[in-house]
């Protein structure tokens, strides 16, 4: 192994053994801590509760370590073990049509992927979840759901990759600056008509029943600003007992998703402090700094690999006897992932610095921190989230402060 290919796989075991440390050390941290009954949460939960979120967690701490290292094990076969070479050999030497063997080279690796998680998904929904009494779900509705989603990729990825090597072949010099701008205004028809159109077909939106609870909302997001078109209940029940809300819509015209799960266990006031979370999110602009962020990230990114796809040293590095474009993007974005790792716990704490000052607007705007302090705690315990992990753990992988920390600062306001 080369030494610039060597130092890469090296960088990528050793990215792989640090998410793996920082996922023991948060397991040993819950069995050590777990059986404390955070503050707030007092009449809440109690030691079975407890117990039963410590379990959960483990269980899918075991899925997640086993799926990590299948993914470990695949990506060194393929990327470092010659597969990859062969892979794109192949598909090179079928003589189809530039657009066509580049569509088919992502597509067939998303088929791939899909396929290598099903095992882990199914037992994830059929023995975690169905042990802890969140899935509701057959396997005749899962497997509708898969392959709607299968379907989606399908046409999804089938139409970017098409418009993308169309771009690239026609303006070699310039393609990245047209892509980007290209994949700006599709991101944003996809957050216009999603709820129209992708949403409805997997879940049943339905006007909510309780219209003093829609007035109360219009009338507290009016106050914020905020002009709501509907107010929705969607069935999630159908699949799971996790609860949530959610805004959708461009704009100061939103429309609110309640799931049916959280309105069957929540009072109206928590469900006014959590959309009044949300709504902190549009008034302090959250969303609208999160996707200047990502644009200009996506605008660095696109440039780097226009750079990269003008030299075959990535393909030399790994090895590839046929440098296509297909696979020198494939290693662009895989090398890519590699060197914004060390910026994830970055993302993160800015993440969670945007969720305290959202706690804070719905604390200002409803007058009522304790409303949003039971919210929470509630949803952390219907939902057995963890309510002790390891700092560690929550600056790598928390978009959220965790629970207990919002809660207390609430209840201490």
């Amino acid at each position: 192994m080369k030494s610039p290919l060597l130092f890469i796989f090296i960088a990528y075991l050793v990215i792989k053994g640090i998410e793996n440390m920082v996922a023991q050390v948060n397991l040993r941290h819950l069995h050590r801590y777990g059986h404390r009954v955070p503050a707030g949460f007092a009449g809440l939960v109690d030691d079975r509760s407890m117990v039963r979120i410590r379990d959960y967690t483990v269980d899918h701490g075991r899925i997640d370590f086993f799926s990590s290292a299948v993914d470990l094990l695949l990506t060194v076969i393929f990327i470092f073990g010659g597969l990859l070479n062969w892979y794109n050999s192949w598909l090179a030497g079928q003589g189809w049509p530039f657009a066509v063997t580049g569509i088919c080279f992502f597509l067939f690796l998303a088929y791939g992927g899909f396929l290598l998680q099903v095992p882990f998904d199914l037992y994830n929904t059929f023995v975690v979840e169905e042990k802890y009494g969140f899935n509701r779900q057959t396997f005749r509705l899962w497997l509708a759901d898969a392959a709607k989603g299968l379907l989606l990729t399908t046409v999804l990825y089938s139409l970017l990759l098409w418009v993308a090597f169309l771009i690239i072949d026609a303006m070699p010099d310039r393609w990245w600056l047209l892509l980007w701008a290209f994949m700006l205004v599709f991101k944003l028809f996809m957050l216009y008509i999603s709820p129209y159109v992708i949403e409805p077909l997997f879940n049943k939106f339905t006007p909510i029943a309780d219209k003093s609870l829609e007035e109360k909302i219009k009338t507290l997001l009016a106050r914020a600003g905020l002009s709501v078109s509907r107010v929705f209940t969607m069935d999630a029940s159908r699949r799971s007992g996790h609860g949530n809300a959610y805004f959708s819509g461009i704009g100061h015209v939103k429309r609110i998703v309640l799931f049916d799960t959280l309105l069957e266990k929540s009072s109206d006031d928590e469900i006014l402090a959590i959309l009044a979370h949300e709504a902190g999110h549009w008034k302090k602009k959250h969303i609208l700094k999160r996707l200047l962020v990502m644009e200009c990230v996506s605008f660095a990114a696109l440039y780097a690999a226009w750079w990269f796809l003008r030299h075959d040293m990535l393909a030399s590095i790994f090895n590839i006897s046929m440098p296509t474009l297909y696979v020198k993007l494939l290693l662009v974005g895989f090398c890519g992932m590699l060197a914004v790792f060390p910026f994830k716990s970055l993302l993160s704490f800015s993440s969670r610095r945007d969720e305290w000052q959202a706690d804070g607007f719905a604390v200002e705007l409803t007058g009522n921190p304790r409303a949003l302090a039971s919210a929470l705690a509630k949803l952390g315990r219907d939902n057995l989230a963890n309510l002790h992990p390891h700092p560690w753990y929550v600056a790598l992988h928390y978009s959220h402060p965790p629970l207990p920390q919002r809660v207390r600062k609430l209840l201490g306001a």
